[in-house]
């Protein structure tokens, strides 16, 4: 049996579904072809008469699946430090929305740069999450809120796996608030999500999922409603922004239409639990957005464990309510603040995070016909991730078989 790379002697932790602890493989070794993984196993297992085109030591390492980002707004223009004073000084997230800020600030700036200023800014906020083992990251729109702004996002987000070692999964969310020319029309604008920028989104394939924002800040159940539908039309998968400021039935919701997931949940019940168990519908936690913000009302941990619904970690990286670019520290806030334990931190950031996304078929744990992106860390516990705070004990990082 021959391999392109032959990584050996490191502690492996797969994240097979069905093995305990992680999928832990002590002495582990890790072959590729082609950039897909060919074997996995005890080093003392491997093939007799195997050869290697390069074989490389782990020297007792930590190994896990590249990390994924599965909620992200990496693509903006701006930044809203200015909000995050007024806030420090007691306003809310609300007010400021009110008041012309909040989203639609970055919405202003978005729409007057160009795609090369988007993709540039994106870069600087990539190269932080790539530097912590991150090999696949979600990418949304909804900054742009017209036709061309919103595809010039998507198009953006396509143009970074051009520039960097990394997968990009894109999400359309031009329903992510009501734009100020069609304040008093919200109709005519959802018409215009449904009719003309989701089906040129799909026919220029740049959306794999399109998401929502349900919330009384932004969208009814009711409208995205029609979203979801037309998104159906074109086959693709969905997503929500659910119960995040207010017990919408958003968990529902987004299990009624299958959704991939269900993101922020601070406030779902346990109806919207068990419906998302009941689909597989995951559960996305950003404990960045909870931090900035202040919020009180922790997502229902313990409903999601009873009822089976899978947890996933993000930074939610974005330019007002959780300006994050390490999904470290998302999983340490994710211990820390909602009582995740470290198997389900890292699991969240792999296993369940690539199903958020989608593609648990070719990422997200370290199974022979999956994608070879790695992530080799100078550490040999799981814990020693998510216990340091601006430590990065990355060694190496590997996309598609090729060190990166």
């Amino acid at each position: 049996m021959h391999f392109d790379r032959l990584w050996r002697g490191g502690r492996l932790a797969t994240l097979a579904p069905g093995r305990e602890e992680l999928g832990l493989v002590e002495n582990g070794a890790l072959g590729c072809v082609d950039g897909k993984i060919s074997w996995v196993g005890n080093s003392d297992d491997l093939p007799p008469g195997y050869s290697a085109g390069q074989e490389i030591d782990l020297e007792g390492r930590l190994v896990t699946p590249g990390l994924i980002d599965c909620h992200t707004h990496l693509v903006f223009a701006g930044d809203r430090a200015d909000e995050f004073e007024m806030r420090l000084r007691g306003e809310t997230y609300e007010t400021i929305a009110e008041s012309g800020g909040g989203i639609l600030s970055t919405v202003r700036n978005t729409r007057v740069a160009t795609q090369a200023e988007l993709t540039t800014g994106a870069l600087d906020r990539l190269d932080r999450l790539i530097a912590e083992g991150v090999t696949t990251v979600e990418v949304k729109s909804g900054y742009g809120l017209t036709l061309d702004d919103e595809l010039k996002m998507l198009r953006a987000a396509r143009g970074l796996e051009r520039e960097r070692s990394v997968s990009i999964v894109t999400s359309l969310l031009a329903a992510h608030t009501v734009p100020p020319e069609y304040r008093d029309n919200r109709s005519a604008y959802v018409d215009l999500i449904c009719e003309d920028i989701l089906p040129a989104a799909a026919a220029e394939g740049l959306a794999d999922a399109v998401d929502a924002f349900c919330e009384t800040s932004a969208f009814t159940p009711a409208e995205v409603r029609r979203v979801f539908e037309a998104a159906r039309a074109h086959r693709l998968p969905l997503r929500l922004h659910a119960d995040q400021r207010s017990a919408g039935g958003g968990a529902a919701l987004a299990a009624e239409f299958g959704a991939l997931s269900a993101d922020h949940l601070e406030r779902t019940d346990a109806a919207g639990a068990r419906a998302m168990a009941a689909v597989g519908t995951v559960a996305v936690l950003l404990p960045g957005a909870y931090y900035a913000l202040r919020d009180k009302d922790l997502p229902p941990i313990g409903l999601f464990r009873e009822a089976g619904v899978g947890l996933a970690v993000a930074t939610d990286c974005n330019p007002g309510s959780s300006p994050l670019t390490s999904l470290l520290t998302a999983m340490n806030l994710a211990v820390i603040l909602f009582d995740l334990t470290v198997d389900e931190a890292l699991a969240g950031v792999t296993r369940e995070a690539a199903r958020a996304v989608g593609r648990f078929d070719s990422i997200g744990s370290l199974e022979v016909g999956k994608a070879c992106d790695l992530a080799v860390w100078d550490a040999t516990r799981p814990v020693e991730l998510v216990y340091w705070m601006g430590r990065n004990p990355l060694h190496s990082r590997v996309f598609q078989g090729v060190p990166a």
